[in-house]
């Protein structure tokens, strides 16, 4: 399990006459690094958790529970061939793509080790937006994403420190759930009913989803 690509985005200008003047960092390349991770601060207020990357959005985007996203090299493969045509690693906005993990079956609350120094904890998957959609310029490419199911993680920074492409992945510490990154997805996205098993994933779930499934309780209670 390594990270094969370390990707960052610098701000480009939305490609839509009546957004020209907002701008994006969706447009990830890869470095070689190294690069430090932190945590960014919070969501409204700190943007992006990988250094000299873009978050140009920080209303919906960055922030300490969504500091850094990942996604597998494998799931990009097989959008390859789905699509017929090339994906290079940061084409869906990652800041990591990784080799040899299931990043969407990695449960809530794992976390990895990256090269020697940093640890990231999972937290939610990705929801996707029209940016993403506008970025890969895919017809009715939100409702296939979302009908795939492997939406890639987005991690928060426990322990900051300095990573770069080729850094081996350590799976650290696996919590005593069976609540994944997929399932996660799926009750935001398309199986409300799911809410209520994310709150078994406690503190380590991203704030807002947590929320989410607490008034969707609430609701029903």
């Amino acid at each position: 399990m390594k990270l094969l690509s370390l990707n960052v985005g610098r701000p480009r200008a939305v490609d839509i006459p009546e957004e020209s003047k907002k701008a994006t960092g969706i447009d990830k390349r890869p470095v070689d690094g190294p690069l430090r991770v932190f945590a960014p601060g919070p969501k409204g207020v700190g943007a992006s958790g990988v250094t000299g990357d873009a978050v140009c959005n920080t209303k919906d985007h960055g922030g300490d529970d969504q500091a850094v996203y990942a996604f597998a090299r494998e799931d990009l493969d097989g959008w390859e061939h789905e699509l017929g045509r090339t994906l290079p690693s940061g084409s869906f906005g990652e800041n990591l793509t990784t080799e040899g993990l299931d990043v969407s079956g990695a449960l809530i609350g794992e976390r990895w080790r990256i090269g020697s120094e940093a640890v990231l904890e999972i937290t939610s998957g990705r929801v996707p937006c029209l940016n993403f959609q506008r970025h890969l310029g895919e017809r009715g490419w939100l409702k296939r994403f979302t009908r795939q199911g492997a939406p890639g993680a987005y991690l928060r920074v426990i322990r900051p420190g300095e990573i770069r492409a080729g850094d081996p992945i350590e799976i650290v510490h696996r919590p005593d759930h069976d609540i994944t990154v997929a399932l996660a997805f799926r009750a935001m996205m398309t199986e409300k009913e799911l809410l209520p098993r994310l709150l078994d994933a406690g503190d380590a779930l991203h704030s807002e989803v947590a929320q989410w499934a607490r008034q969707y309780v609430a609701e029903r209670s």
